[in-house]
């Protein structure tokens, strides 16, 4: 646990509200004098008019001119230091502030202005005295005493601020922001046990909010006051039992006194409460999951504050997500998969457990159709993130939306501008695949080709192309050169070991050919139809034309073979 410290700024801007005080006080003169006067007021009312519309720039053209007329009137002195004030002009509105203050020194608003005027040219000092004197010259300016406080606080001038913010405290009360300053101060000094008598009071005031004591708690365990801690934790609970999260503060104090069983009946009783929201309950099951040490009782425990979890916050993806969460921490990725699932359900703007159902769906062989609909949510919920839209389109090159697929993956291009070049070359390799299966091929050889430039050893552009350029019979050396890198380095793979001999096979090397194809089969627990097929055509090339019948046959059982199978069946013969 650890203090966290709210720093209090006023920002006298914040606090100001300027009224009807600033008005023109027509003087009683000559008729010239009084016409003069006359024609600054209605400028004045004018200006007003259109500061009230937002429109400053025409607000100061009538402000100025008002002046013009009447520079000695404070209101008009005062329209125009706001207005420069609000363009950051200060040193020009600190002279018509002054102007305003020498037309009226009685009038706080026009001081309160110059106040801020010195806060934004940084010379807090100033603006403190003049907010100190318009304390001291009237009870009715004790609202100020905040902004005192925090301009004090601002110039390191605690003894003073300490002053303001007792002062404060009398005005409106104890106060949370006060109290917390005071803290400051007090441990800036090293006087912890005022800071303490601080939050101790602060608690007192507000008797059952557990947010004060856990801050005083936290004051406590940090400065290694465990026992008095529990103590305060104890009596309030003592007195408020339904406070869940001083419950679990009970856990942890306790915990570090090494009690453990009596921790554990805080955090089941903690844990069993539906007002403890999900989230906190999340983050305290991922700290046990992470620092405490493996062990059946742990494993038991976990177990068991999950499903009082998913009981008690049935609808906090948080929930779901720190259990998929531990499901992956045990390789559980069905399980996990699932939970991560509902989480995102509940809470489709987490970007990091949508991509996670992805990656898992993906690598699990998941229904593309399915893993669509999460994509196309990363798309809509993070329309700036690359990795969505690739994800994205390569879904869609699995439906056979290729259209769409291109358009997704150079969305995706377009977003990352560069920044992940492992995201583009994995991008361009995905619309090499694209462009191949909407036979624009010399476009997908383009993006082969760029990726290859980066990782010459990039096995999925390195197979498919390979493979693409041997149904063509173009660049077969190429072609050749690409996958025998892949089985030298992947001898088993079968995968692989399909294409190099498809690659042989078209340069008629076909001895060659039958040896990979026959390793390609052994390696496949269960060959895909064009496997079975390749290697019926291999040996029909070879004269063993019954042996080639037979691999022809069961392959026309599976999947994924040349529109040509049926005719070479019936026909008993070769037909590319």
């Amino acid at each position: 646990m650890q203090i966290k410290h709210i720093i209090l700024f006023f920002s006298i801007a914040t606090m100001l509200s300027y009224p009807a005080q600033a008005q023109l006080s027509i003087l009683n003169g000559n008729k010239k004098e009084k016409e003069k006067k006359d024609q600054a007021t209605r400028l004045f009312i004018d200006g007003e008019k259109y500061m009230m519309l937002e429109d400053y720039k025409k607000a100061y053209l009538y402000f100025s001119k008002a002046y013009e007329l009447a520079p000695e009137e404070g209101a008009i002195n005062f329209k125009l230091a706001e207005l420069l004030t609000r363009a950051n002009q200060n040193d020009n509105a600190l002279k018509y502030g002054q102007q305003a203050i020498e037309s009226d020194p009685q009038n706080k608003y026009y001081h309160l202005l110059v106040a801020e005027v010195y806060t934004k040219q940084n010379q807090p000092e100033k603006a403190a005295e003049i907010l100190q004197e318009l304390i001291n010259s009237s009870e009715d300016n004790q609202q100020y005493i905040l902004e005192l406080a925090s301009l004090y606080l601002g110039t390191q001038q605690f003894d003073k601020a300490m002053v303001a913010l007792d002062q404060a405290e009398e005005y409106y009360g104890v106060m949370e922001q006060l109290s917390v300053q005071k803290q400051r101060i007090y441990l800036r000094q090293n006087n912890l046990n005022a800071a303490i008598e601080e939050g101790e009071k602060l608690a007192e005031a507000n008797p059952g909010n557990s947010r004060y004591v856990l801050a005083l708690v936290e004051m406590l365990y940090n400065n290694n006051r465990v026992d008095q801690a529990l103590e305060t934790v104890s009596s309030s609970l003592a007195e408020y039992p339904n406070q869940p999260k001083l419950q679990l503060a009970a856990y942890t104090l306790l915990k570090k006194k090494e009690n453990f069983k009596e921790a554990n009946t805080y955090l089941f009783e903690a844990f069993n409460n539906p007002d403890l929201e999900g989230l906190v309950k999340a983050e305290t099951f991922t700290d046990i999951m992470q620092k405490d040490l493996k062990t059946v009782e742990r494993e038991s425990m976990l177990d068991s504050l999950g499903a009082i979890m998913v009981r008690t916050n049935p609808k906090d993806a948080e929930i779901y997500t720190v259990l998929g969460d531990r499901a992956m921490q045990a390789q559980q990725n069905a399980e996990a998969l699932g939970y991560y699932q509902k989480s995102i359900q509940i809470n489709p703007q987490d970007a990091r457990v949508l991509q996670v159902v992805i990656s898992l769906m993906f690598e699990g062989g998941e229904d593309f159709g399915e893993i669509e609909k999460y994509t196309v949510i990363g798309t809509e919920e993070f329309g700036d993130k690359p990795e969505f839209w690739f994800f994205d389109g390569t879904a869609k090159l699995a439906l056979k939306k290729n259209e769409a697929a291109v358009s997704s993956l150079n969305k995706s291009l377009e977003l990352n501008n560069g920044l992940n070049k492992q995201l583009d070359l994995m991008v361009l390799g995905q619309l090499g695949d694209t462009y191949h299966a909407m036979n624009e091929q010399q476009k997908a050889y383009d993006a082969y080709d760029k990726v290859l430039e980066s990782t010459p050893d990039d096995e999925h552009v390195l197979n498919n192309y390979a493979y693409f350029l041997s149904l063509e019979k173009k660049d077969l050396s190429k072609a050749l050169e690409m996958s025998s890198k892949l089985v030298q380095r992947y001898p088993n793979n079968a995968t692989y070991l399909d294409t190099h001999a498809w690659v042989l096979f078209q340069k008629e090397e076909y001895q060659k050919a039958e040896k990979f194809m026959k390793k390609a089969l052994e390696e496949e627990k269960e060959p895909s139809g064009v496997m079975l097929e390749h290697y019926g055509d291999i040996l029909y090339k070879l004269g063993q034309k019954q042996k080639a019948m037979d691999y022809w046959k069961e392959a026309s059982s599976k999947s994924e073979t040349s529109d040509k199978l049926s005719q070479k069946i019936k026909d008993q013969k070769y037909y590319e």
